[in-house]
């Protein structure tokens, strides 16, 4: 990408967070945490996702077979089932059945798929009207405007702007202001439209084969009406929305409402197998017209999902049920929301998968790398979509289908990667920066003086995007693995632990913020552990989040090849950055064979530092008081890579506020970390922001530095609140704590320097 490229993303984004930011962040963060809040009160959550995701497993295995079935069973009733190829196809059709019947009028429920194939624009030119009776596609449609969100499409507009619209366009004799007034406005004004329609147009949230039988989920009931009062009802549905049976429906109706709204069921649940039996209304004689004159057409879009069937990859997007819980969830969705995170149709985390699906890669390009894998919609899917894989696959295959650029010979030999000419420079960089962080060391403190010169940051700005506002790493010049090596053992003999433990240098561990391993090793050794830091390579965590998958592989076979021969000797391994623990726990069975006797063996017996040594404490009876408290004198916070510390506590004052890096959220390790400062005696507060903003190389980035720190301001917030503002800022992760740097005066530390021994 040319920074002017970036300078064009960069205004773009500063705009949105501008104008959509406000409404799209207070909405959808009340939806996710409704969405928190209905999950948990449910029994058996979990087991509900999994019945959920294993009747889509089965449904899109067995999908020919399902199509064939739907239609015997939808023409068997009297309708009519249509397989459209594509949207050109499926809109062709749809203006058939309306110029059959000659139809003026159409009236629309909500419907992502009839939104793909751009339905209203294809009746519109052939004479037809068309009215969405879903109120917030009725104000988009209005505005000429597209959804900014997959279930509420109008999410970025406020109140205030709304009316406006509404009171510019039909010139009401009272001025509308309220929601309640405008809400009875256009309900009374799409009541007469649907009255007067000729045909009735639905989506459909699932069909069951077997009957032909059809779910619409609303809160509004337009679908319903929809469906039922005009003479001709035409079902638009991708055919990924089909499943066996109607009985099938039962954990999707528990899981789509508290997912998308926090409710435990929506108010309108609707499942009729047309062409239904309800008398059709005529409301100009006052009469109804026999069931038997309905006419139906269930037309179910391909569109590229046959072939997304049959890659590996992309297959997990067509699980989807549109609830939108990946939107609201991401903290970078909520702050710019799909008009920047989104495609032509599609937005939010899954938003990768459909449009480079329905319309190839490319059609992904510009707004795959708003997602940064920090994981939060993995857990708020309710089919358990992973959500970060489909997008860095996708980015993967965009760097392949780059053109080769002038200097890719020089910079492949420079970087050595497995990654094929044209990758981006910036993902290149960003990508191979244990390189860079080898040569910094190497340099370092020169490297670090150099790299901050002002010249070199108008250079790295420009030429790789890393923005000149947010502070470089500073290299140490002994890393950790050098003091490591250098250092006799100090293993304390404790008769009662017998544990050989592996401390994993992590890139950042190792080069930048080496205080953390010393105090790592220093705390398992004060707990009887007999400890090494083997030379191994990076996790690959960096490559992996610039999409260069081959790269990482290439790193996660090092990884543990090196880590299984410790294993086999009996260590355990303990990991001190959250985010490669999740690449040895979630990503390298997509990398590697999950099967592997090697990566099974190391990820049985890996942990994260703070996990570890509640394990020690508590089923190992580890001498806990050989660690440090907060009245021992020590445990004052400081910067990971050293300094004099900021707000430091004292045993009159021991206060902290923790903050858990998201992949260890997900995990869910935070729990260990407060058990074991509150056993040492520290006063815990925890945020519950789920996201600090960095992401690594996304808040580097000058494309994106104003979303992190927009999504930071929050945790800001909840550092500097009233009860937080004197206690010591705590981390686990590499980016929450260079992000909470960047954010406010105090300085925070990583949790095990709290508690590593004090004879340091």
């Amino acid at each position: 990408m040319s920074s002017e490229s970036r300078r064009e993303t960069a205004a773009k984004i500063r705009h949105l967070l501008d104008t959509d930011g406000p409404n799209i962040e207070a909405q959808a963060r009340e939806l996710n945490a409704g969405r928190v809040d209905a999950t948990a009160a449910v029994e058996d959550y979990e087991a509900l996702r999994s019945a959920a995701r294993a009747i889509k497993e089965d449904a899109i295995a067995n999908l020919p077979d399902l199509v064939d079935t739907v239609r015997d069973a939808v023409e068997a009733n009297g309708g009519r089932v249509y397989v459209a190829e594509d949207a050109a196809d499926a809109n062709q059709y749809v203006q058939s059945v309306c110029a059959d019947a000659d139809a003026e009028t159409v009236v629309k429920s909500k419907s992502m798929t009839t939104e793909e194939i751009e339905v209203n624009d294809a009746l519109a030119a052939a004479g037809v009207d068309v009215y969405e009776t879903d109120l917030g596609e009725f104000v988009i449609q209005l505005a000429e405007e597209s959804p900014s969100h997959i279930v509420g499409p109008a999410m970025h507009k406020s109140r205030e702007e709304i009316a406006s619209l509404l009171n510019e366009r039909f010139d009401p004799e009272e001025p509308l202001e309220s929601a309640a007034d405008m809400t009875a406005f256009v309900r009374d004004y799409l009541g007469e439209r649907v009255r007067e329609a000729d045909v009735g147009m639905t989506g459909a949230n699932f069909v069951a084969a077997e009957s032909g039988s059809m779910a619409l989920v609303t809160n509004e009931g337009n679908a319903r009406k929809c469906a039922v009062t005009p003479e001709t009802h035409v079902a638009v549905a991708g055919v990924e929305k089909l499943v066996p049976t109607v009985a099938d429906l039962e954990p999707f109706v528990q899981l789509l409402s508290r997912a998308a709204t926090g409710q435990a069921i929506s108010q309108y649940v609707s499942v009729l197998t047309p062409p239904v039996d309800t008398p059709i209304p005529d409301f100009d004689a006052d009469a109804f017209h026999p069931a038997a004159d309905r006419d139906f057409h269930l037309v179910l879009l391909d569109n590229g999902r046959l072939d997304m069937r049959e890659d590996e990859d992309l297959r997990e997007t067509l699980y989807c049920v549109r609830c939108g819980a990946c939107s609201n969830s991401c903290a970078n969705f909520q702050q710019v929301g799909g008009h920047a995170f989104g495609g032509d149709t599609y937005s939010g985390g899954i938003a990768t998968g459909w449009e480079a699906g329905i319309g190839g890669e490319d059609a992904a390009a510009e707004f795959n790398d708003l997602c940064t894998g920090c994981s939060r919609c993995v857990d708020a899917c309710p089919v358990k979509i992973d959500i970060p894989w489909i997008n860095t696959v996708v980015r993967d295959r965009l760097n392949r289908g780059a053109d080769a650029g002038e200097f890719d010979a020089l910079v492949e030999g420079l970087t050595q990667d497995d990654e094929p000419a044209g990758l981006d420079l910036q993902k290149r960089f960003f990508g191979n920066v244990d390189r860079v962080a080898r040569l910094g060391s190497a340099l370092a403190p020169v490297s670090n003086w150099l790299a901050d010169l002002g010249p070199n940051r108008w250079f790295m700005e420009r030429a790789l995007g890393v923005d000149r506002r947010r502070d470089l790493p500073e290299f140490r010049r002994e890393t950790f693995r050098e003091w490591a090596a250098n250092r006799t053992s100090a293993t304390a003999a404790v008769e009662s632990v017998d544990s050989r433990v592996v401390v994993y240098p992590d890139l950042y561990t190792n080069h930048v913020r080496t205080e953390r391993g010393k105090a790592t090793v220093r705390t398992l050794e004060a707990l009887g552990c007999e400890v090494v830091v083997p030379p191994v390579r990076s996790s690959g965590r960096a490559p992996l989040s610039q999409g260069m998958i081959r790269t990482a592989t290439d790193h996660a076979e090092a990884v543990v090849a090196t880590l299984s021969e410790y294993v086999a000797e009996g260590y355990d391994v303990v990991v001190v950055e959250p985010s490669d623990l999740a690449m040895f726990e979630r990503e390298y069975e997509r990398l590697l064979d999950s099967e592997s006797d090697a990566l099974s063996s190391v990820t049985d017996r890996t942990y994260e530092v703070l996990e570890y040594v509640y394990g020690l404490v508590t089923q190992r009876d580890a001498p806990v008081d050989r660690l440090t408290g907060p009245g021992d004198g020590h445990a004052e916070a400081g910067p990971d890579a050293g300094g004099t510390a900021a707000g430091g506590r004292s045993g009159d004052h021991p206060g902290v506020v923790y903050h858990s890096h998201c992949q260890q959220r997900t995990l869910d390790l935070e729990a260990h970390t407060v058990a074991v400062l509150e056993q040492l005696g520290y006063d815990v507060a925890t945020t519950d922001v789920e996201c600090c903003g960095m992401a690594g190389s996304f808040g580097y980035k000058t494309d994106y530095y104003e979303v992190s720190m927009d999504v930071g301001e929050q945790l800001r917030g909840q550092l500097d609140a009233d009860g937080n503002r004197d206690r010591v800022p705590v981390a686990s992760g590499t980016s929450c704590l260079e992000q909470i740097e960047s954010l406010i005066a105090r300085r925070p530390t990583h949790p095990v320097r709290l508690i590593e021994p004090g004879d340091r």
